[in-house]
């Protein structure tokens, strides 16, 4: 279990007692679980405000929960992949900007786009009553990230906070984390085969844009483009996940 350890201890605020595995990329397995339970406890932030009868508060809650959550790690990403990738003209030059602790004008406009597209979509999930839509963009954003770092390579030389994670990162990963992703989906979605395949397919396209990104510009990934990833993949699926519910 010290694998499901580590991945509450990096992805959430949660104080979990016991061992971290090694190497930390085992960790990896069990992020569509960390997912899981994040999701359902934004949820039941929005649920909250849902039974109050104000949507609007209900997203925000949901939207900020996870901020919250998170300790805003993947939130953070968004605006340092932004501020290095539209800052940086070199590979070296966006690496340095990334690491830069302050954030700039590209990662405020990035990080507000993202918080207003999300509460904008989760507000008609809300109105559709998909809360199990919101939970599995939660979920499908944490399995991305076991895409992003089993199939890229870590972009700093030098190493970084990521660089533990996605070293050890590989094939049995995607293939472990894919079947449980799948399997948790169906149960979040009550087997709605539709439902599943716009989510699935939304998350895919966030993950791709995300990667052929990060490769260009830096050649690999970084802890800051896996949060990016998560946020652009909630962001997708979210949509995607209003657009469906709307027309269902």
């Amino acid at each position: 279990m010290g694998g499901l350890v580590t991945a509450l201890r990096t992805l959430t605020v949660l104080s979990v007692p016991g061992k971290e595995c090694e190497p930390f990329s085992n960790s990896l397995f069990w992020f569509p679980v960390a997912g899981l339970l994040i999701g359902l406890m934004q949820v039941a932030l929005g649920y909250g405000g849902y039974r109050f009868g104000w949507n609007e508060l209900a997203a925000a809650l949901v939207v900020f929960g996870g901020i919250g959550l998170t300790r805003g790690i993947h939130a953070d990403g968004i605006a340092d992949l932004a501020d290095g990738f539209w800052g940086g003209k070199t590979r070296e030059a966006a690496l340095r900007i990334m690491k830069d602790p302050n954030v700039g004008s590209f990662g405020v406009i990035a990080l507000s786009g993202v918080i207003l597209l999300k509460w904008i979509a989760v507000v008609k999930l809300i109105e559709c009553g998909s809360f199990g839509f919101i939970a599995a963009g939660v979920l499908l954003a944490r399995w991305v990230q076991v895409l992003l770092a089993s199939s890229l390579p870590y972009a700093r030389r030098e190493g970084g906070t990521a660089h533990s994670f996605v070293s050890g990162a590989g094939a049995a990963h995607i293939v472990v984390t894919s079947i449980l992703t799948l399997l948790l989906l169906v149960l979040l979605l009550h087997a709605d085969l539709f439902g599943l395949f716009v989510a699935v397919p939304a998350a895919v396209a966030a993950g791709v844009m995300t990667g052929l990104l990060s490769h260009r510009k830096i050649g690999g990934v970084t802890g800051d483009v896996l949060g990016a990833g998560s946020e652009v993949t909630e962001v997708f699926v979210w949509i995607a996940g209003a657009l469906y519910s709307l027309h269902a």
